[in-house]
Formats: structure tokens, sequence, C-alpha cells
């Protein structure tokens, strides 16, 4: 063990690897229902190998979380300037009184416990699951010009306090948006949810209109009877009311086409319709005589995904969207910040939302046009468009001004945070510039905040246990008091003030709390997709805000110190 030690000391490399691998098999382990994850198990795994005294340049860590903010805000960047909008406002105001009371109550209550600075920043950054808030309040305690010794003890007891409050503050999250708060609003999830759905189906009890767009299927039939023949393919593709019909090719006299909407059918022609399964059985039981044709059926269909970015798609619904160029296309999925959305056909599309779309290759060429420009496959990412918002961001941080004796400052990492977002915005409008595929968008977000957390863990490895016998239990109350209350405030305001629909703003909360998890156990219990409508605008502005306040917490708990 003394060899290996001394190896790892010597190679801080190889310790750093080591926390990585360990730390995503921690991250495996489930208490309950409850999966720890692997930024806490990298967290945990940089504890304990910390406990050998090993020393990594903060420099490391830096690097990484840098990558990580800007990827951050590069995913929602889109989103966060179309929540500008006026249908977003009450989001945004729910985001900033929920983000804002999380501050103060943590100000509130570590003034009260007789926290120091560093136990209040971790708290915040804990009990709200913003580890963010690590990174920017690390820089702010640097700045304050402290001994070295007493800097040090402060930065090692915010990962520590982190790492206790982010497993009371999620558990509580969890419970609370997914089962407290829907009791306390006296209201059925599931209940609430076709509720919702049947509005969006424009007040029919037909809940599965929502999947209107999806759930295809290609059949021939050969057309028999008056009610379809000699009419052209635009009329047959428009009859049917709330329901898409695509004739996708023809067979006539024996010879295959391809056909346009004013191509005239004709009895005994035969033709490829593509529908929903249900409009199949249900609308077109007299279209004709199914027959099996595979070579009319076999010819080439093209998935892909259209990133939304034209203006004169923007703004418009799906119904308006296929009727104006999409009425040779299927729609499977609705992407919206990394989230699939349930969709109907009012349903309006945003600025780089991304649509997951079926078709032949010559329709999807037109829609991709008139819509906006099919999602990069290239598996080169833009170094010099990723660096330079990094350098940007990074010299927007150093900007700082003072309200009432408190320092408000993004800090550079915070500035990565801001032009993640104005360069995820910029790369939505264009394909040109700025690509980052998905893969390496992952390895930015997921391993970036993971080595961060691990270096972090490594620095506070030998001071986890003595700090933590020092705050005691009363920090386990702390925890829930900061993660529930600021909750409590926004389900009240957001209901009663805001006047929000119960579903939308339970998704609303779980995105201003920035708490995926507690998204998806929302998601379980109203057995509907339809919270994650509520999630994208309040999610966005919840990093930035949350990011800030490191420095803010930093500031105010040490105004009167």
């Amino acid at each position: 063990m003394n060899v290996l030690a001394d190896i790892l000391r010597t190679h801080t490399e190889l310790s750093l690897f080591l926390t990585l691998s360990l730390g995503f098999l921690i991250g495996r382990l489930k208490i309950g229902s409850f999966k720890l994850g692997p930024m806490l198990g990298c967290l945990f795994a940089g504890m304990i190998i910390g406990q050998l005294g090993i020393h990594i340049p903060s420099v490391v860590k830096l690097i990484f979380f840098d990558l990580f903010l800007f990827a951050t805000g590069y995913k929602v960047g889109p989103q966060f300037f179309n929540g500008f909008k006026k249908g977003a406002l009450p989001q945004l105001v729910l985001t900033v009184v929920i983000c804002t009371s999380c501050l103060l109550i943590s100000y509130l209550i570590s003034e009260a416990m007789g926290y120091d600075t560093g136990t209040a920043a971790g708290l915040l950054a804990g009990a709200f699951s913003e580890s963010t808030v690590i990174g920017t309040a690390t820089d702010a305690i640097q700045k304050l010009n402290l001994p070295e010794k007493e800097e040090t003890r402060l930065v090692n007891e915010i990962p520590v306090t982190y790492a206790i409050t982010y497993l009371i503050g999620t558990v509580a999250n969890v419970w609370f948006l997914s089962v407290g708060a829907p009791r306390l609003l006296r209201i059925n999830l599931r209940e609430e949810a076709r509720k919702l759905a049947a509005i969006f189906s424009g007040g029919t009890d037909r809940v599965d209109i929502n999947s209107a767009y999806k759930e295809w299927s290609l059949r021939a039939f050969q057309v028999s009877g008056d009610k379809w023949s000699g009419r052209s393919i635009a009329e047959i593709e428009s009859s049917i009311p709330d329901a898409r019909i695509i004739i996708e090719r023809v067979r006539k006299n024996g010879l295959i086409q391809d056909p346009t909407p004013a191509t005239i059918i004709s009895e005994g022609d035969v033709v490829v319709l593509a529908a929903r399964r249900s409009v199949m059985l249900e609308k077109l039981g007299g279209f004709g005589q199914e027959i099996f044709d595979r070579e009319l059926m076999d010819f080439p269909l093209v998935n892909i995904n259209i990133v939304v970015a034209n203006k004169v798609a923007s703004g418009r619904s799906l119904r308006d969207l296929a009727l104006a160029y999409g009425s040779s296309f299927m729609l499977n999925k609705l992407i919206r910040s990394g989230h699939e959305l349930p969709f109907e056909p009012e349903t309006v599309v945003n600025n780089g939302d991304v649509l997951a779309v079926t078709g032949r290759q010559i329709d999807m060429d037109r829609a991709c046009q008139a819509i906006g420009y099919a999602k990069e496959t290239s598996f080169e990412t833009d170094v010099i468009f990723v660096a330079i918002g990094i350098v940007l961001g990074g010299l927007l941080g150093l900007l700082s001004t003072s309200i009432g004796g408190i320092a408000i400052t993004l800090s550079t990492s915070g500035g990565a945070l801001v032009m993640g977002l104005i360069f995820g915005w910029l790369h939505s409008k264009t394909r040109r510039y700025g690509n980052i595929p998905e893969a390496a968008l992952w390895v930015f977000d997921n391993l970036g905040l993971a080595t961060f957390l691990g270096v972090v863990g490594i620095a506070a490895g030998k001071t986890f246990i003595p700090d933590l016998k020092e705050m005691g239990a009363g920090i386990i109350f702390s925890g829930l008091v900061v993660a529930l209350l600021p909750h409590v405030i926004g389900l009240f305001f957001g209901r009663y003030i805001l006047k929000m629909n119960p579903l939308i703003l339970l998704g609303a909360q779980t995105g201003a709390g920035t708490t995926t998890t507690a998204l998806k156990a929302l998601q379980d219990a109203a057995d509907s997709k339809i919270p994650a409508l509520g999630y994208t605008v309040p999610y966005a502005l919840g990093n930035i805000l949350l990011t800030a306040w490191g420095p803010v917490i930093v500031s105010l708990m040490n105004l009167h110190h």
C-alpha cells in the first residue's frame, strides 16, 4: 500500500483517473430508488483518494470546470433567450423568486447556526444540487486576502458540506415535488395530466392526440370506390381534420411514380400510405384493398434531426409547419434543451428546438431549407469556437460591481457559462460554425464536472472527517430547510399569484432548482412528459442565478465579519 501511495503522490495524473473510475463505480450504487450518480460518486472517491495526501494543481479543476460550464450554457442557450418571450414570463419570475429565496435562506440559516463562509457556500450548493457554486464561491474566497491556512480551511469546507447536503436536498426535493407539493395543492398528478392533454387536443377527451405525429405505419392499398379516386394527392392528404395522411408512392398502370401534390389518384392505382396506426384503422378503412407490393414499398426513408433556426418557422405551431412545409414527413420527437417534450398539433416550436423526422430525402431537403438546418452528424468539434468562447467568458467574468457592500461578479467560470449561453444561441442560428457533437458535449458536460468534483474531493479529503464532526447533526436540519423552504414559497407564489397550471408549475420548480432527478420523478408520478414543458426555461435561468450566487453568499457572510 505504501508503494501504491507513493506512486499516486508522484504521478498525480494516475490519482485523477483512479478517482474517476472509482467515482463512476460509486455512482452506480443505489439507496432504495435513489441513485448516487457519478458526480457525487467522484466527489466521494476524491475524498477517499485524498486521504493519501495527494496534491493536484488547481488549474486542472479550473480547466475542466470551464469546459463543463460552457457546455451547460451551450445546451440551454437557445431556450434561455426564447424564455424572454411573453409566454415564458411567469416561469422566469418564478425562477427568480425560488433562486433568490434559496440565497437568502442559506444566508439566514448560516448566520443563525453560526456557520462560516465555506459551510454557507457548501450549504447553498448542496441543498440546491448546484455544483457550480463550489467553483464560483471558491474563487470568491480566494480573493478575500485571507491567511493561506484560513483560506484553505474555508475552501475545503465547501465540498464537505456539499456532499452531505446534496444527498439531503436531492432526496427531499424529489419527494416534495412529486409527492408533498401535490398533496399541499390537493391535486392528483395523473388527473391533471389528463386534463392538460385534453386542453392540448382541443378540448376533446382524446388524450391520444398527443401522439398525432408519431407511431406511424406504412401500408399499400389498391384504390377503389368514388370516395378517394379522382382526387389529387393534396386533397386526400388534407381530407381528414386533425390527422396526417401522407401518400409516399404510387403505382399507375404498372409503373412506379414519386407523386406530386397535383397527382390525381385513379381507380385501381396502388398507393403507399403513411399515417398513424389509429388513423389507419379508424379513418382509412374504405380506401381499398391492402395488397403486398414489395417493389413499391422498397424505397429509402431517412431519419434526420432538423434544428429550428429560420424566423418563418420559429414561433409557429406544428400544425402550421406541417401544412406549410412538412406534408410529406413524419415527426417522431420534439427535443428542447436536450429533453424530449410531449407535443400536439398546436405545440409552438422555438428557435433551437430539434425535430426528429422521417421521410424521403427530397422532402427532408425541402423541410430543412424552410425550417432551419439538419443537425450536424460530423464528429469534429469546433475547438476554435469553444476556446474563444471560454476566453471571452473569462474576461467577462473578471468584471465586478458592488451593491450595498456586496461584491457582484460572475468569476471567470461563471463568465464561461454566460458565454456558453450566447454561443449556444448563435450556433442555433447557423450551422456554419460552433458544432459540438453530442458525444463531445457529453465529455465536456459530464467528464468536465466529474473531474472538477474529483479534484475538489482530493483536496478536501484530509479534512472531511474533522469538518463533519464539527458541523454536527445541525447540518442535516439546515440542508432540509434550504432545500424545501424555497420550493414551498415557489409553490404557493406560482399557483396563487402567477396562476400557473399545477403540472407546469411543478415542472418549472424542478428546472429552477436544476434538479433533473426531480423532473424524472414528477413525470413518473404524473405518467406524462408534460412537466418538461415547464422545465427548460427555469433550468436555463436557474443555472445562471445559482452560479452567480457563489460570490454573493461569500460577500454576504463576510459583510459583518
